[in-house]
């Protein structure tokens, strides 16, 4: 969420001392900054499906496949009902969707605004997020964002599984695409409070897929590229346990970092709005991410 000071840097892996070394390396993906090989997720792949049941020490509470399901345009309004808690909800969705689905209320304006962009976005889920089928059947949660051609804000959308509100550590993972990307439009998926703040997937949408860890209390920020193209299919994942916060992009761990953890409960908020970074969005301009399946897991519940 917001801007990020220029990246640094990553120190390249040192050299690997033999080819039986370079070869595990290889069969695990990339090398980490410090020689080992790169972590794979707690559930073992990359999870091109929806993955069901539990990872190692996380306990699956959501599972989301959007099959079958049909959430039109204008389902999710009516949303400022116990705002930023376990309770808060959307007066226009029925059924497990009201159940299990938030977004920020329309007329909320998005990080933009405290930025001073010229360009700013304004949240209205009501004519941004729906839910059906793909052109190939595929089912789908669509967020379509849009600036009208009249020259206002942008119509922006963060939506909220409720299942993980107000919960302290976890596994968050999704199959995303952006299938239609323009500048001036962006993702930062994120856990943020009191000071401390996780982003990923985060990034304008035409530029490179990354992460954030900006540690509770302050401190420089991690930063760590995951993707150079958000309109590729991608599996990202969170996984934040007590003292550590790991980022995964199809199954490779991308960034780790111990430094300023979060130990509080926080909420998971799927967050797409106006870009923070180069150029605005255009007039009459759209853009859109297309979302195939979301799973969502507990810490240590068990």
């Amino acid at each position: 969420m917001g801007s990020h000071a220029a990246p640094h840097h990553l120190r390249p892996p040192f050299l690997l001392v033999s080819v039986a070394a370079a070869l595990v390396a290889a069969l695990l993906w990339l090398p980490r900054a410090d020689g080992a090989p790169a972590r794979t997720d707690a559930c073992g792949s990359t999870a091109v499906r929806l993955p069901r049941g539990d990872c190692g020490p996380f306990w699956q509470v959501l599972a989301e496949d959007f099959n079958g399901a049909r959430v039109p345009l204008g389902s999710f309004s009516d949303c400022d009902h116990r705002v930023d808690t376990s309770g808060a909800h959307c007066g226009g969705l029925r059924g497990t969707f009201r159940d299990n689905w938030w977004a920020y209320p329309t007329g909320w304006p998005d990080t933009a605004r405290s930025r001073g962009r010229e360009v700013v976005g304004v949240y209205h889920p009501e004519d941004t997020v729906s839910v059906g089928p793909a052109a190939n059947g595929d089912g789908r949660m669509f967020v379509r964002m849009w600036r009208p051609a009249d020259g206002g804000p942008v119509h922006s959308a963060a939506v909220v599984p409720r299942a993980v509100m107000d919960m302290t550590y976890g596994k968050y993972s999704a199959r995303i695409k952006v299938t239609k990307a323009a500048p001036g439009y962006k993702s930062a998926w994120l856990h943020y409070g009191g000071g401390c703040e996780m982003d990923h997937p985060e990034g304008e949408w035409t530029g490179p897929l990354s992460s954030f860890h900006h540690p509770c209390g302050g401190g420089e920020q991690g930063y760590f590229p995951g993707s150079d193209d958000w309109t590729d299919w991608h599996t990202v994942s969170t996984e934040w346990t007590p003292g550590h916060v790991r980022f995964f992009v199809d199954g490779r761990e991308t960034g780790h970092d111990t430094r300023g953890v979060p130990d509080s409960p926080l909420s998971w908020v799927m967050q797409n709005e106006s870009a923070l970074e180069g150029p605005g969005a255009a007039p009459g301009s759209s853009a859109q991410i297309d979302i195939t399946w979301v799973a969502a897991y507990a810490y240590g519940w068990k």
